[in-house]
């Protein structure tokens, strides 16, 4: 291998490195990427990808395919609770269900939200596609089995030693900024970052296994089973993982197990076999297990996230437990917030200030999520209370007498049945968190405010409440243009460009934009929208209910389609405001004196 000098450098090739990867070829940017393991991960986690992640994945240029082998959404419509799996009498039987993204379509709220519909595919499945996609947009650039064994920054770039693991040969690279993506395993603690938070939430071991459980699993919408075990006091979770079929006729299954941390059986894999066995009561029922894997529960955030070039990102930048399904999905969002401002700065339209909104905008989001994703796990054990199941001194006879209660018709249970719809009622936190997956806002120094106080939702997890409010994510209405075409404001904003969004009597506005997209040598796109007049045409009136400003303003929003300036009303000298506007965001003076 010879030496490389490359603008970007990935470390780590899971599920941030290779979007990082795709992303920044879509943008024109030299990158490589090394990934020490051989190929992508075989663990069967990080299955759920909610609609703002998927809009990144259709950026890079695999949405598509995710949909075409992913799970069907009648299929993941429902997340359900019952009481056992097999193997006793009333074992499988259901003790609630909840709807859970987007209801495969049939809630309203998921589809006003995105053009975009969840989506789930198991990381074993979606890393494969990821890396190929990557590979093809840039040949050579993908290598795994690389391994980085000493990293050396300084003011001007970082310079990494690699070592090809098949090949026996090392090389150097020199690299303008570098992206961390390893998990944490190798560059942060390099660079003295740790994580904070909270740890020991549980232990966990996973089984990833081919078995026919098409006689017990029913309910065909349901994706993700939450499985009380009365007659061991403990919870399992049993997710689908396709590849062909879907539902309870899956071929294969991810079950999900916690222990405490000083139980020995978790460490030993053929009692962690019989410990599966018994749980699903499904005897010695033909199972071919791939994998058992063992992982800490916990939720953790990097004590920095930019350490002079480097930045860290997904895993090595939070960890989340994995209700909510947030980690992927946290992941791709760091990825997407940071590539058009690597890209900007390296082409010289903005200056590394503007990375310096990496961290406090990605901080306050992964937090938010990480939060949610432990109460949704905490919330989990509160059920089991309600349940009164996870006691260790109960006989399974005991344990499956006191479930029983929830089907009696006696009144003196009445009360019992009422507290445990209570604590799974309060799981809608994790199945329909649409203001934590969709509603989350940034402010740094690249958001201008203006001065307009924030909004506030009904309920800040469950309700999301589209806005363009400086800092929100660019409400998504469906427009069409002058023959017709049907379009989402979404689609309007181009990979690396800003777009302005003017009312349809704001021409000062226009023009302004159109000026210092062209002198200033902006990626700049304008359009405008209206109910009778403009580029493209209002004909819900719903980008007229969200936009927040009058026909005479207009909406500044970023390559990632994020808002990050709006005027309400026109403006006595546009081209300057607007000069001023850039001047702040890009964190530097713009270069053409016409524009100045």
């Amino acid at each position: 291998m010879t030496d490389v000098e490359v603008p970007v450098l990935i470390v780590g090739g899971g599920g941030a490195g290779l979007t990082a990867s795709m992303l920044l070829s879509g943008l024109g940017v030299d990158s490589l990427l090394v990934s020490a393991l051989p190929t992508t991960s075989r663990l069967p986690k990080a299955h759920l990808l909610n609609q703002r992640s998927m809009e990144i994945l259709d950026d890079a240029g695999v949405a598509q395919a995710i949909y075409d082998i992913g799970t069907p959404r009648h299929h993941m419509a429902k997340t359900a609770f019952y009481a056992g799996f097999a193997g006793y009498p009333d074992a499988g039987r259901l003790i609630a269900r909840l709807d859970a993204w987007g209801a495969g379509g049939a809630d309203l709220d998921w589809e006003s939200a995105s053009p975009m519909c969840s989506a789930n595919l198991p990381q074993i499945r979606l890393e494969p596609l990821m890396k190929k996609h990557a590979e093809a947009l840039a040949p050579s650039r993908v290598r795994f089995g690389h391994e980085v064994t000493e990293y050396s920054p300084d003011v001007n770039g970082v310079t990494v030693h690699v070592h090809e693991i098949a090949g026996e040969t090392d090389y150097t690279v020199r690299a303008r900024y570098v992206l961390a993506c390893d998990g944490g395993r190798f560059v942060g603690p390099q660079l003295g970052v740790t994580m904070e938070g909270l740890r020991d939430v549980g232990q966990m071991v996973s089984m990833h296994m081919t078995a026919d459980l098409s006689m017990w699993s029913k309910d065909p919408d349901v994706l993700i089973r939450w499985t009380w075990l009365p007659h061991m006091g403990k919870m399992a979770t049993l997710v689908p993982m396709g590849p062909t079929r879907w539902g309870p006729e899956s071929e294969e299954w991810v079950f999900h197990l916690n222990y405490t941390n000083e139980d020995p059986r978790s460490l030993d894999d053929g009692q962690v076999e019989a410990d599966m066995r018994r749980a699903l009561g499904i005897g010695d029922h033909p199972v071919d297990i791939h994998m058992i894997t063992r992982w800490e529960l916990m939720g953790v955030v990097a004590s920095r996230l930019r350490v002079g070039r480097t930045f860290l990102l997904g895993d090595a930048a939070h960890r989340h437990p994995p209700t909510g399904g947030l980690g992927l999905t946290s992941a791709t969002q760091d990825v997407h917030n940071l590539c058009w401002k690597l890209k900007l700065v390296l082409d010289g339209k903005a200056g590394d200030a503007l990375l310096d909104s990496y961290e406090p905008e990605r901080r306050s989001s992964v937090q938010w999520n990480v939060n949610n994703s432990l109460d949704s796990a905490l919330n989990h054990i509160m059920t089991g209370e309600a349940l009164g199941v996870t006691a260790s001194d109960l006989s399974p006879e005991e344990g499956w007498d006191i479930v029983r209660r929830l089907w009696s018709t006696d009144p003196a249970d009445e009360e019992y049945r009422y507290g445990v719809r209570r604590a799974i009622a309060r799981q809608s936190m994790e199945f329909r968190k649409l203001n934590v997956e969709y509603g989350y806002r940034y402010v740094s120094d690249a958001i201008m405010s203006d001065g307009t106080p924030d909004t506030e939702t009904a309920d800040h997890v469950r309700i999301y409440e589209p806005s363009t409010r400086p800092g929100h994510p660019l409400p998504h209405a469906w427009v069409e243009g002058a023959s017709g075409e049907r379009v989402s404001t979404l689609h309007l904003v181009r990979p690396g460009r800003f777009l302005l969004i003017v009312g349809e009597d704001a021409q000062g506005w226009r023009e302004a934009g159109l000026r210092v997209a062209n002198e200033g040598d902006i990626p700049l796109d304008v359009v405008v929208i209206g109910q009778v007049d403009g580029d493209y045409f209002d004909v819900q009136s719903t980008w007229q209910r969200y936009r927040g400003i009058t026909s005479h303003g207009c909406v500044l929003v970023r390559p990632d389609r994020f808002v990050t300036w709006r005027a309400s009303a026109e403006s006595t000298d546009a081209v300057a405001e607007l000069v001023a506007v850039f001047e702040d965001v890009l964190a530097q003076p713009m270069t053409s004196s016409s524009t100045v």
